[in-house]
């Protein structure tokens, strides 16, 4: 049996856990406000406290230092429904246990009684280190959700593990890794993303490991690798799924070792880099396929957060776009969103995720010329799977209809053979391929991955292309 502090202005929720944690056999107190839960702490000693954050008068996380002060023994779990990255992180760097994001399960509030409870997890948790704050973070969101990741987070930036960041493009991991840097003890030090899918097949071992003078054709100095580059800071391994097989080994060692051996060298250097590695692919996956090594996944997912879709935590669209618009009209006022304006933005849904929704809104914003965004100042749908997708993909149905027309008219069925799959592909593909080329600043390796096409295909073609010309 313990003694418990439940401090929560809302009366239903402290009945609601008096009850329970009473049945479970604990002494609990409550109390309405901060003040009076210090006032309670001074004459009686507590083993846990169950803190909420917005609280009348003084708020939750002012109140842990005095709290903590008066029960130094007694572990604080932090309960909120509005906590910010800030937040989790202030609450970490107080020493808080546990952070819970109402509202929360009773076997949720169970579990982490009990962990705050073990003297061993208790002595665990005071040598951590602390997270300090160097600077202000982007990561937004007031769901559940993201009032979890935010927990995540500030819990990991403390450590020095690997972390892996999984999600569908566009969910902001690049976001999330910099949050993680920029709360760690690295922040001084640099933080550099290796986008792994733009990086030339034939160079990337040089790329990231280094060369020495003389070790191909080309390499006329020496050169450090970008993990040597980002000595002392964090290196965030983007599109890591796309790491070539015979690299994954090495990498590996590098990572365990933390060492790394230059291209054309055979003396291992020593490295000090916290990695973190992010991709939209599934590891298991490219695992069963043996594409991906079972260990390399294992040494870097010691900590995986999945970041949800933007669809599935609408609530924070808001917030997003309003965030965008004031920092695309930064020198100025923000002339904000319309009723209707808002509306579509949080039926829309997203399927590019963040990355789709800052650039409609920076688009309205341009067309809006300083005056409230209205509907017509949005950009026209793109969900591949959505219904306000039709109008785009009858665009396309009614070019083909009029090509086949034209076609059609000058064929005899009865005389002429005709190729017509073949003709509309030929026309098709190569604008399709320049037309990706331009975006991958003709890198012919990324621009494979994002057509879904084999690299010596897509050569082939280009090849031909060329030849045709």
């Amino acid at each position: 049996m313990a003694n418990i502090l439940v401090i929560d202005d809302e009366a239903r929720h402290c009945q609601s856990l008096q009850s329970y944690l009473s049945q479970a056999g604990h002494h609990v107190s409550t109390s309405g406000s901060a003040e009076r839960g210090c006032e309670q702490a001074r004459s009686m000693k507590f083993d846990a406290i169950l803190l909420d954050i917005r609280l009348p008068g003084k708020d939750g996380l002012t109140a842990i230092p005095e709290l903590k002060q008066l029960a130094p023994d007694a572990p604080v779990i932090i309960m909120t429904a509005f906590g910010t990255l800030e937040t989790a992180v202030k609450a970490v760097q107080e020493g808080v246990f546990e952070y819970l994001v109402k509202p929360f399960s009773l076997g949720e509030l169970k579990s982490v009684l009990n962990r705050a409870l073990s003297s061993e997890q208790r002595g665990d948790r005071e040598t951590q280190n602390e997270i300090r704050d160097t600077g202000n973070d982007v990561v937004i969101g007031s769901s559940p959700a993201m009032q979890r990741i935010f927990n995540r987070i500030a819990l990991v930036a403390a450590s020095n593990v690997p972390v892996l960041l999984t999600g569908e493009s566009g969910t902001g991991k690049e976001v999330l890794a910099r949050a993680i840097h920029r709360y760690s003890d690295r922040s001084a030090q640099r933080f550099l993303p290796v986008f792994l899918a733009a990086l030339s097949p034939g160079l990337i071992e040089s790329e990231l490991f280094g060369h020495t003078r003389g070790a191909y054709t080309g390499a006329e100095l020496h050169r450090p690798g970008l993990l040597e580059q980002a000595e002392g800071g964090t290196v965030l391994l983007d599109e890591l799924g796309d790491i070539p097989l015979p690299l994954q080994v090495k990498l590996l060692r590098a990572i365990e070792q933390r060492e790394v051996t230059r291209v054309g060298e055979d003396q291992a250097r020593p490295i000090d880099v916290r990695f973190i590695a992010a991709t939209n692919k599934s590891l298991p996956d490219l695992i069963s396929q043996g594409l991906f090594r079972e260990d390399l996944f294992y040494r870097l997912s010691v900590y995986h957060i999945e970041l949800p879709p933007l669809r599935e935590r609408q609530e924070d669209i808001p917030d997003l776009a309003e965030f965008f618009l004031q920092r695309v009209t930064s020198d100025k006022r923000s002339p904000g969103f319309s009723t209707s304006a808002m509306q579509e933005i949080k039926s829309r849904p997203w399927y590019g995720n963040i990355r789709e929704l800052r650039n409609a809104v920076e688009h309205a914003a341009i067309a809006s010329r300083g005056a409230p965004i209205s509907l017509e100042h949005l950009p026209s749908p793109r969900g591949l799977e959505s219904e306000s997708a039709l109008p785009e993909h009858q665009a396309w149905k009614d070019l083909i209809n009029r090509w086949l027309d034209d076609r059609l008219e000058s064929l005899d069925p009865q005389k002429d053979r005709a190729r017509l799959h073949d003709e509309l592909i030929s026309q098709v593909e190569p604008t399709l391929i320049d037309a990706v080329l331009s975006r991958c600043q003709q890198n012919q390796a990324a621009a494979s991955r994002i057509l879904g096409m084999d690299p010596k295909t897509l050569r082939a073609k280009l090849a031909h292309s060329i030849t045709e010309s």
